[in-house]
This record gives C-alpha cells, sequence and structure tokens, in this order.
C-alpha cells in the first residue's frame, strides 16, 4: 500500500540530528512520532507523490501516525492546482492538523485565485473553535488579504476571536504586527482602542517592534500603546 511505502522512504530520508533539532520546535507533538526529514526533502518528495494516482488513498488514510506524515501531506495539498479539489482535503485534513507546524506550512497556491471563494471559507473556519482551523483561518487572512485585497472587516474578524489557546492567539499577534507593516492607518485603532486582549496586544507590538517592515517612528508610537499586565504592575 502507498501509505506503508510512504512511511518507509520516509525513514530512509530521516536526518536524526534534524530529528533532535525539530522536536524542541514542536513541544505539543510526541517525540515518538517525530522521524525527522528536512523540509526541502519532504518538499521534492511531495511533488513526486501528486504524480501518483494513487496518492487519495494516503491523502484519507488519516490520522496519520508520523509527524512527517502530516508535513508531507501539508504540502501534497498545497500543491493542488484546481480549487474545489484542494477545497475539499484541506478541510478533511484541517481536523488532524494537531501542531503549529504542519498548520503553517500549508500553503495552498491555487487559493491566491479564488479570494471571493475563499474569504467565505475562512469564516467558517474562524468559527470552529478548533486550534489549528482557527490558526489556519487567520494565517490565511494574513497570507491573502493584507494587500490589494484588504478589507477592514478582516482585522474585526480576528479581533472578534477569543481564545485562551497560545497557538491561536500567537498567530492573531502575527497578524496585527503584519497588518501594521502593511495597512498601519487601518489596523492602528485597534491597538488605540484596546479592541484585543492584553496578550495578544502586546505581542502583537513587540512583534511589530521587531519587524524591519515598521517604520521607527511607528514603533516608538507603538510602544507607548503597551498595556501593563497586573505582574507587572506588581513587579515595577
Amino acid at each position: 500500500m502507498i501509505t506503508d511505502e510512504i512511511t518507509q522512504k520516509l525513514f530512509r530520508l530521516q536526518d536524526k540530528k534534524y530529528r533532535e533539532f525539530q522536536v524542541k520546535l514542536i513541544p505539543s507533538v510526541d517525540l515518538e512520532t517525530v522521524i525527522g526529514v528536512r523540509t526541502p526533502a519532504l518538499r521534492s518528495y511531495a511533488k513526486e507523490l501528486a504524480k501518483r494516482e494513487d496518492i487519495p488513498d494516503f491523502l484519507h488514510s488519516l490520522p496519520h501516525r508520523y509527524f512527517d506524515e502530516n508535513q508531507l501531506h501539508a504540502f501534497i495539498i498545497s500543491g493542488i492546482r484546481d480549487y474545489a479539489a484542494c477545497m475539499e482535503e484541506v478541510c478533511r485534513f484541517l481536523p488532524f492538523t494537531d501542531n503549529w507546524a504542519t498548520c503553517d506550512q500549508m500553503s495552498p497556491k491555487v487559493f491566491r485565485k479564488h479570494k471571493k471563494e475563499l474569504i467565505g471559507q475562512i469564516k467558517q473556519w474562524l468559527a470552529s473553535g478548533e486550534t489549528y482551523t482557527v490558526r489556519f483561518a487567520v494565517g490565511m487572512l494574513m497570507e491573502h488579504f493584507l494587500d490589494e485585497a484588504f478589507d477592514p472587516a478582516f482585522p474585526e474578524m480576528v479581533s472578534a476571536v477569543r481564545s485562551e489557546e497560545y497557538y491561536v492567539n500567537m498567530m492573531r499577534a502575527w497578524y496585527f504586527a503584519t497588518a501594521l507593516a502593511k495597512q498601519y492607518d487601518a489596523v492602528l485603532p485597534f491597538l488605540e482602542k484596546r479592541r484585543l486582549d492584553a496578550w495578544t496586544h502586546n505581542k502583537a507590538i513587540q512583534k511589530a517592534a521587531e519587524s524591519f517592515r515598521v517604520s521607527d517612528e511607528h514603533k516608538e508610537f507603538l510602544k507607548t500603546l503597551k498595556i501593563k499586565t497586573a505582574r507587572k504592575e506588581k513587579e515595577a
């Protein structure tokens, strides 16, 4: 079966030193499920597998056992050229996405040409309540809707998300930090009016201050908007 063949190939591509490094970056993933295949090798293998007629057997064999199989799955999906087929596979896979790395690696190229349809699906993902589905939705808003397709309604959607999950709020912070670099005037009021929870608010400012795409003048002003938390006030 193709699933067994793929697992065997991934172990042949294993880099044990890379595995040791990788597991430190994805603490939410079981160590025993990480094979340790470098990203360029996974991308290359994904392109090879995408040409096979039996690849649906692998894509539909969920959940996968290994983290690297999930990474490979994300790369295969990202290369599907038909929008409807790609979206079907993304929606099938998202409930089984269990870590930030796999979530963020999945970036279908075909989405660029179907933004009108995509925004409707993003709204559904945001409402799902599932950690990595919501994170993926925010990531797609950041990737596809902060340039010519920007609309003030989109940061409203991200600000409305309420979650206790670190990986959701970190992506929300990245979204606003990136938005401050690309749509500063439209997004600044979300921080001035404290529309975000304190942690996400402060993290967005931190990331914007670290960005070379945000001017020094804007960075200095953003720093004045940081919210003092109870812990910081106690320490002071």
